[in-house]
This record gives structure tokens, sequence and C-alpha cells, in this order.
């Protein structure tokens, strides 16, 4: 595989010319819309097969796989046209494989149950475990109620393991420290939703829970280490998976109402796996920045490993951006969430060029609009690839994308090119 940086003049066809490639699998792999126009500065994917097949009048899917020693999982992971579905036609052709994984990752995504389910089809080949997000409870400890069936039977038909995320999300949609805090407090209550949780999971199919409990009261930082371990001494048994979202820190003595009750050696202890929740430094209400600065990613990769084993870490990816008008004044602006495909294509149509910040390892441009300049920092092919290698690097057990609602093709080529997904069977 190779990442294709646009240079002034070029075009997908001298691209697919240089690199020996038709232009139409180029097309299809970076899932490009006519009329195919290029920026300069815009990341290309160029998958380098290694075998290949043409259908035949008659083939399957299953049939295909079974005859070139391989499964239906990889060839829908190899072909993201095929949308995570079992048509195809005569003379079409197929990607069979792609050259030596430079490792093997699980990888995690969290989804809405409103997900639009074509998009969840076609992601879910590239995933071990599907969060799905989210479940709140009461004071009395019972789960409110959420509709995931769906989404956690088609997980399941995919070889992916659907997770309920519990969370102390409240009506206003904020999390709150005090609901987490008077659960801590309360025995029957905390008894309770461990209960309720086991029901849940059984009712709905799910595999596992992540905890995600932000803006906990610093005090109770014990007492969040112990409801997870408690959760997971109840739900081990039973074959369930416990995992834990934790706040991006960068020491045990980082300071703050998101970080201080997120102990990274008792919750890395209680649980089956933490997640690094490693973006929203560039977010809605900061200066414009890259939302996953791979420097400042790298820390809190460094501490975590020093503290928690590497085999149990999952490190957070971002599936989006940000687009700030400026100038930037802070307490009024409010950056526009924008995905990483929509921010390639506004830039073509602005005619904004690219470019890549080599610290930050994240691509970025500005950009007028009525009057007004903007600057906008999105996820691309190259910033990826870089984040996954430091996953790498530190021999992490996988990634966590936040979040899967919108389609990223450029996410999906870079990791199945290189890396190996973990699958249940």
């Amino acid at each position: 595989m190779v990442i294709h940086t646009v240079q002034p003049g070029d075009s997908l066809y001298r691209i697919a010319q240089m690199y020996g490639v038709p232009l139409p699998f180029l097309i299809e792999q970076n899932e490009l819309r006519e009329p195919y126009r290029l920026t300069p500065g815009q990341a290309i994917v160029v998958p380098q097969p290694v075998q290949t097949y043409t259908v035949q009048r008659g083939d399957t899917l299953g049939s295909i796989a079974a005859r070139n020693g391989t499964s239906v999982i990889s060839l829908w992971q190899n072909n993201p046209q095929l949308g995570g579905g079992d048509r195809i036609l005569p003379g079409q052709s197929l990607v069979l494989s792609y050259g030596p994984k430079l490792g093997r990752f699980a990888v995690n995504g969290y989804a809405y149950p409103n997900i639009d389910v074509r998009v969840l089809r076609k992601t879910l080949p590239y995933l071990t475990y599907l969060s799905v997000f989210s479940y709140g409870f009461d004071n009395m400890g019972r789960i409110l109620p959420q509709n995931a069936d769906l989404l956690t039977r088609m997980a399941r038909q995919y070889g992916v393991r659907p997770l309920l995320v519990l969370t102390t999300l409240g009506e206003d949609g904020q999390f709150s420290g005090e609901r987490a805090h008077r659960l801590f407090e309360d025995t029957a209550s905390r008894g309770a939703l461990i209960e309720n949780l086991v029901r849940t999971l059984a009712a709905q199919g799910f595999a596992g829970v992540d905890i995600d409990f932000e803006f906990i009261p610093t005090e109770d930082a014990e007492a969040y280490a112990s409801f997870v371990r408690d959760v997971r001494a109840r739900l081990e048994p039973m074959g369930y998976t416990v995992l834990v979202a934790l706040a991006p820190k960068v020491s045990g003595e980082q300071r703050g109402l998101l970080y201080e009750a997120h102990d990274y050696r008792l919750l890395g202890a209680s649980a089956d796996y933490v997640l690094l929740m490693t973006y929203e430094w560039g977010y809605a209400l900061s200066e414009p920045m890259a939302v996953a600065p791979l420097d400042k990613v790298a820390q809190v990769v460094r501490y975590a490993v020093s503290v928690i084993p590497p085999e149990k870490i999952f490190l957070g990816l971002p599936n989006y951006g940000y687009d700030w008008t400026l100038p930037y004044i802070r307490g009024q602006s409010r950056a526009r969430t924008i995905g990483s495909v929509q921010a390639v294509e506004q830039a073509v149509q602005v005619g904004a060029p690219i470019r890549f910040d080599e610290t930050a390892q994240s691509p970025h441009y500005n950009y007028w609009r009525d009057r007004a300049e903007h600057e906008v920092w999105f996820e691309d092919a190259r910033s990826v690839r870089a984040k996954l290698a430091l996953a790498a690097e530190y021999q992490l057990h996988g990634v966590s994308v936040w979040n899967i609602m919108r389609w990223f093709p450029q996410l999906w080529l870079v990791l199945n090119n290189l890396y190996e997904i973990e699958k249940y069977a």
C-alpha cells in the first residue's frame, strides 16, 4: 500500500499510471465521487493487491472463499465496494489478498442505535467489538430502556462482539458526576444496577459492557474502580467482557475533573481492557488545532503503558474533524463538526490546498466563505497510519473508533491493508 500526496497537476489517471493500478480500482477503493477533482496535499491510498479473482457465472462469496483458501469476512474487508453484502456479478474483479501484515489488532467501533444500516453493514467486517452508545440508569439502579436488537444481531452475523456502553449521561446529554457519586454511595442501587446489567446483556444479546463514567468527583476514584471490579467479578464467570473508557491522562497527578477520578492503575487492574479516549484536543470550543495530535496522543500512551499492561489497552481514533470560523474568540467561538470525507470534498470545492502538520501528523487547510476565513483540521490516510503505527510500536491490544456513524473509506482501507483484524467465529 502506498499513500500518495497529490501534487499540483496530478490527476487520478496520472496517479493510477504512476503506480500501475487500474483507474477504476483506484476510484473504487478510495470511494471517490465524480467529477473526481483533486486538490494539492490530498491523500490518495493506492492499494497493491497480491492476488485478485474475476467472478465467474455461478460463483458465490462462499464458493470463492473456499476455492481460494480465504474467508467471506476477508473478502468483505478487501472489497469495500461489496458493502458487507453478498451481491456479485460475473466479470467483477475482487481482491483476495494484500501483502504481509505488520501486526494484529482488535478493533472497537462506537455506534448509536440510529446508525444507517448500510454504514453499519459495511463497517462490521472491520470490527472485533461494536460498542452501542449508550445506556443510562436511574437512582434505583434500573437501566433506562434502549433498543439495540438490530445492532447486536447484525454484529453477531459478522463475527463481532457487541458491547453495551453504560454511562452516567443525563436527560440533558451531559455526563453527571452526581449520578455516579450517588451510585457509589448506595450499596443497594449499585447491586441492583449490576443485576439489571446482567439481565439486559442477556436479553439484548450483548457480549459485555463498556463503562464510560466521566466528570466523576475526585474523591470517588477508588469507589469507581471498586464498582468496575464488582461488575467484572459478576460478569466474568458468565463469559462477558468488561471494558472501561479512560480520559487521556499524561501522568497520575494530572489535575482536572475529567482526569482525577480516572486512576489508570486501579481501573486497569479492575477491567479486562481499557480504552484511551485520545481525541478532543481540538474540539468545538477550543482554538483551531488537530483533534488528536500524534505528539499529545503519544504522551498519553507512554503514561498508560507505564501503569497498565499494553495488551489490555485500546487506542482511541477520531473519525471526524472541526471547521472553525476565524478569528477564534475564546468563550464565544464554536467550531462545526465535519467528517473527514466531507472535509476533503470541501477543500476541493473551494480550491484550498491541504497542508500536513508533521508534529501533529494531521491534515488541515484554510479557506474563505462569506468574507470570513475558516480553518479545518481533520483525519486522513496519513494521520490514520501514524496512529496505527503508534499503537503497534507500544504493542497495544487494539484501536477504538469514535465513532462509526460516518463512513470513512481511508480509515478502513489503511487498517485492513496494514494490519490483521481480530475476529470471532
